[in-house]
């Protein structure tokens, strides 16, 4: 379906036949899309809100938020984002005021711009570039720099530590995340987004749908995992840790500077979940039924924005429920898990991936040979350092 490309191209032919100079079509155009960004994000983030509440609830047998608000607690969130709104902004004297104020621009701006790239459904996509999923990992990656920029401004001990412990896991799980895209980008032979999603449409072994989460499950869950520690949730949730650094970086943020992050976190959890549903789980592809009276695209369409959606909230579901469920790792058992596990399996993985390719049936010797070899590095990895000091031995 080229509805959405469609009408932007008639929207364009409307306006030069009217003489009217191509940039003000394209501003128009910029602001109904940041406009409809904005609403979804704000409307998604409030609904999450709401899910995690009810999540939460029910693993810790806590039915308290679902019976405050109206039925099961609808208009709680309602009512959260109003008060953050109507919150006195406060500016700490010792901060630097200028960075202060900008940290929450650049983080949520950050988040807002991924979003240009998501294909949403059959042509329904911003911009399809060619290189689409390297610019969601590369603009996904700013949202560190206003993290970074929140705790040093605040002239806050604690929310100094928890932009640098930020800083250091963004660092740590950002290589082996890209590395477990790069499975996908090799079958398929492009970084486009929607390109991606297209390669997925056949089928393995003419029974499993042709989503690349089959062949690159290892690849899935080492990008799912450094998905959690990228938007800081738990078990991987070090920077912010309430009971340890009391809220972390935005410890001195208050009103709606305190809610741009808010939203940022959630808008960032459905733009992983969107990475992950583009090159693992075959994007919009899924079952679909023709409707009367509407065309077979238009029908396919529907559908595939409806199964895109369900995707990303089924991993964003597994977020939460993960949250609720695990607990929080220290900082060396983070740090050393980045580098120690996941980036092994990452290289491994992409090794393998690349054999398979190259040479066929012939590579699976060799994928042997590499799973034997990275077993045993994990287990050698996993062995405690501390030697055993008796006691009364000197050290």
């Amino acid at each position: 379906m080229m509805i959405f490309a469609t009408l932007v191209e008639r929207f364009y032919a409307a306006l030069a036949a009217w003489g009217i100079p191509w940039i003000v079509p394209t501003l128009v155009v910029m602001v109904i899309v940041v406009s409809v960004v904005l609403a979804y994000i704000s409307v998604a983030a409030m609904f999450m809100i709401w899910w995690e509440r009810k999540i939460s609830a029910h693993i810790q047998v806590r039915y308290g938020p679902m019976r405050v608000g109206g039925w099961h607690g609808w208009a709680q969130s309602i009512a959260d984002g109003i008060k953050l709104l109507l919150k006195e902004d406060l500016i700490p004297t010792g901060a630097d005021k200028v960075v202060f104020v900008l940290a929450p621009m650049v983080v949520f701006g950050a988040t807002v711009a991924a979003y240009v790239t998501i294909p949403w459904a059959p042509g329904l996509i911003v911009r399809d570039l060619n290189i689409g999923i390297l610019y969601m990992v590369s603009i996904s990656s700013l949202v560190v720099v206003g993290i970074i920029m929140a705790g040093w401004s605040s002239n806050n001990k604690y929310a100094t530590l928890g932009a640098l412990r930020s800083a250091a896991q963004a660092v740590s799980y950002e290589v082996p995340l890209v590395l477990s895209l790069l499975g996908p980008v090799m079958i398929a032979g492009t970084m486009s987004m929607g390109k991606l999603v297209e390669a997925q449409s056949g089928r393995w072994f003419g029974v499993l749908p042709g989503w690349f989460v089959f062949p690159q499950i290892v690849a899935f869950l080492t990008y799912f995992t450094c998905a959690l520690a990228e938007c800081n949730r738990l078990p991987f949730d070090i920077p912010e840790a309430e009971s340890e650094l009391v809220a972390g970086f935005h410890v001195e943020y208050s009103g709606m500077r305190f809610a741009m992050f808010f939203l940022a976190e959630y808008a960032n959890m459905f733009v992983v979940s969107a990475i992950a549903t583009t090159l693992f789980l075959g994007g919009w592809h899924g079952p679909w039924i023709p409707l009367p009276g509407l065309p077979r695209e238009v029908a396919h369409g529907l559908f595939g924005l409806v199964w895109f959606q369900v995707k990303c909230y089924f991993l964003i579901f597994v977020m939460m429920w993960l949250r609720w469920t695990l607990a929080r790792l220290r900082v060396d058992q983070l740090m050393g898990f980045a580098w120690k596990v996941l980036l092994p399996i990452s290289f491994a993985n992409l090794i393998v991936t690349g054999l398979v390719l190259i040479l066929g049936k012939h590579a699976l010797l060799y994928v042997g040979g590499i799973a034997i070899l990275l077993l045993v590095a994990i287990l050698l990895a996993a062995r405690p350092a501390a030697r055993t000091v008796r006691v009364g031995e000197r050290t």
